[in-house]
């Protein structure tokens, strides 16, 4: 029987890393948004388990919703051109947005993706990353929750994929090269 933890060179975050990261951004949203409408929106399909957990951390009254978008296909790097593949499913005018993501690389999909979502007015508009790839960042982006500056390997786990794979790890890893090569 094939074990997916036998594919990883090594680990960076482990499980119990990341429940403490994401307890302080929570921590950090609910002092930043207390009182304030805020609507949780998460790029699919990575996201989901550090929205389901940052979620669990958010003690005030927000709303979720999800997104998904495309600028990978199958491939390991950006085509640079961004699909919409599912859209919100209400209106987000006057309301606090965080876009919630699993990771930021070039910085190409997010910068479209608020592009596309400030000509919807919402009152703010802020990202929470868990993790961050400063050194393949293409185009700056400000991201106001940052979990961890991540170097540039190619990492999966808790969410982040490898030809869909690798997703359902509860600790983020390097994937062994040989591997995706």
């Amino acid at each position: 029987m094939q074990n997916i933890n036998n594919d990883i060179k090594e680990i960076l975050y482990s499980q119990e890393q990341l429940k403490d990261k994401i307890k302080e951004i929570g921590k950090n949203i609910n002092r930043d948004y207390e009182g304030k409408d805020l609507v949780l929106v998460g790029i699919l399909k990575g996201s989901v388990m550090f929205m389901s957990d940052l979620l669990r951390e958010i003690t005030i009254p927000c709303q979720m919703d999800f997104m998904a978008v495309s600028s990978y296909g199958n491939s390991t790097e950006t085509s640079g051109v961004v699909r919409i593949l599912k859209d919100l499913d209400f209106q987000i005018k006057g309301k606090h947005i965080i876009i919630v993501e699993d990771i930021i690389d070039t910085g190409i999909t997010l910068k479209y993706l608020m592009k596309y979502l400030k000509s919807r007015n919402p009152k703010s508009l802020e990202i929470a990353c868990l993790l961050n790839k400063p050194e393949r960042r293409e185009i700056e982006i400000d991201v106001k929750y940052s979990g961890y500056n991540v170097p540039d390997y190619f990492i999966v786990g808790y969410g982040i994929d490898f030809a869909e794979k690798y997703r359902n790890l509860p600790y983020i890893g390097i994937l062994k090269e040989e591997l995706y090569k």
